[in-house]
C-alpha cells in the first residue's frame, strides 16, 4: 500500500503535470484571435489560450490548498523555463531549410488553390519576441500573485470556503494578467490601439470569470477525490503545512 509520501509526491506531479501540459498549450495557441460571435454567436473577440487556461487557474488553485505558495511557484517557475524552451525548439525549426518535395507535396490546398506551407508553418509557430515576452510576464506576475491571493484569504477562512479563496484568487490575478499579456505583446511591441487591447482584454476577463465560477464544482469534485486519494488524516496535515510553509 502507497505510503503517505509516496501518495503526496504522486499527488503533486499529477497537478503539475495537468497545469504544464495546459499552460504550455495556452502559450502556444494564443497567438490566434478568434471571433466569438462567428464561432459561438456571442459578440467580443477571445485570444485562443483563455479556451485552456481554466484549467490551469483551477490547478493553480488545488496545488495551492495542498501543497501551498510554495508549490504554486515551484512550478510556475519550471513551466517558464519549459515554455522558454519550447519556443526556441520552435524557433531553431523555422531557420530549418524546407525539403522540395514536402513544399511540392503541398503546393495545393484541399480545393487545388496554391498554398504555401513553409509560409503558414513560418506564420503559425513564429511568435514574436513581444508575444512571448508579454505572455510571460503576464504569466509570471499572474500565478504570484494568485497564490499570494489564495493564501491571504485562507488566513481569514481557515479550511472553510474553499470556493471563495479560489475563485476570489483567481479573479483579482486574472484581472492582472488579462491585461498585462495584451499590453506588452500588442501594445508595446505590436501595433494595437490602447482601445483595442482594453477591448479583447476586457472580453477575455469576463470569459475567465465566467469560467472560474462555472468550474467552481468541478473544484470541489477535485478536493473529494484528493481527500479520497490521501485519507482524512494526511489530507488535514497536507493542507495545514501547505498553510504553514508559504515560504518560496
Amino acid at each position: 500500500m502507497p505510503s503517505h509520501a509516496h501518495k503526496k509526491q504522486q499527488l503533486y506531479l499529477v497537478l503539475s503535470g495537468i497545469f504544464l501540459v495546459n499552460a504550455l498549450l495556452a502559450e502556444i495557441i494564443g497567438v490566434k484571435i478568434f471571433s466569438v460571435e462567428k464561432t459561438f454567436g456571442l459578440s467580443g473577440n477571445l485570444t485562443a489560450g483563455v479556451l485552456v487556461w481554466p484549467v490551469v487557474f483551477i490547478t493553480t488553485d488545488i496545488i495551492n490548498e495542498y501543497f501551498g505558495r510554495k508549490g504554486v511557484l515551484r512550478i510556475t517557475f519550471l513551466t517558464v523555463g519549459l515554455i522558454l524552451y519550447a519556443f526556441l525548439v520552435i524557433l531553431g525549426t523555422t531557420k530549418l531549410i524546407p525539403a522540395d518535395f514536402w513544399l511540392d507535396l503541398n503546393k495545393t490546398d484541399g480545393q487545388g488553390r496554391p498554398f504555401n506551407i513553409e509560409f503558414a508553418y513560418q506564420s503559425i509557430f513564429r511568435q514574436g519576441l513581444g508575444i512571448i515576452i508579454g505572455s510571460l510576464v503576464a504569466f509570471l506576475i499572474g500565478q504570484v500573485l494568485d497564490a499570494s491571493v489564495f493564501q491571504a484569504f485562507r488566513r481569514v477562512t481557515g479550511s472553510k470556503y474553499i470556493w471563495l479563496r479560489a475563485t476570489g484568487s483567481t479573479l483579482i490575478s486574472q484581472l492582472v494578467d488579462s491585461f498585462v499579456v495584451l499590453y506588452v505583446a500588442f501594445y508595446l511591441f505590436g501595433n494595437w490601439s490602447m482601445a483595442q487591447v482594453i477591448s479583447v482584454a476586457k472580453f477575455n476577463y469576463w470569459y475567465k470569470f465566467a469560467a472560474a465560477i462555472v468550474l467552481t464544482p468541478l473544484l470541489y469534485l477535485a478536493h473529494y477525490v484528493i481527500d479520497r486519494y490521501l485519507g482524512p488524516e494526511e489530507t488535514a496535515e497536507l493542507q495545514e503545512e501547505a498553510f504553514v510553509d508559504e515560504g518560496v
